[in-house]
């Protein structure tokens, strides 16, 4: 379950730096300025897959907010995303791996409070 809420887009242009919060992923998504593998995805909860591309458009590369970030020092990425911060790309090279994912949550205490 934490995978797949990991490869969401939202999350993942979140994680690539593309954004400073997943809510701000989900608005920037919503208008249109993200593509997955040169085709426009406006929905933050598909689906990325290994090997997919995810890119700023051509058309919003030239907003102020994109040229900020891709000059500003970009925060820790993880192990399963390759990131171009000058071409505002990304690339999910492989699934993530439960120890990567930086979730708060005890599996086994959802799993006990579901098998009553």
């Amino acid at each position: 379950m934490l995978e797949l809420l990991e490869r969401r887009l939202d999350n993942v242009v979140y994680r690539m730096g593309l954004a400073s919060s997943r809510a701000e992923a989900r608005q920037l998504i919503r208008h249109g300025h993200f593509q997955v593998n040169g085709r426009r995805v406006d929905i933050p909860s598909f689906s990325v897959k290994p090997g997919d591309v995810v890119e700023v458009r051509e058309t919003s590369r030239q907003k102020t907010r994109f040229k900020e970030m891709a000059q500003s020092p970009s925060r820790g990425i993880p192990g399963w995303l390759e990131v171009d911060a000058e071409a505002l790309r990304g690339t999910m090279v492989r699934m993530p791996n439960r120890e990567e994912i930086e979730a708060p949550v005890q599996e086994q205490l959802i799993v006990e409070y579901y098998s009553r």
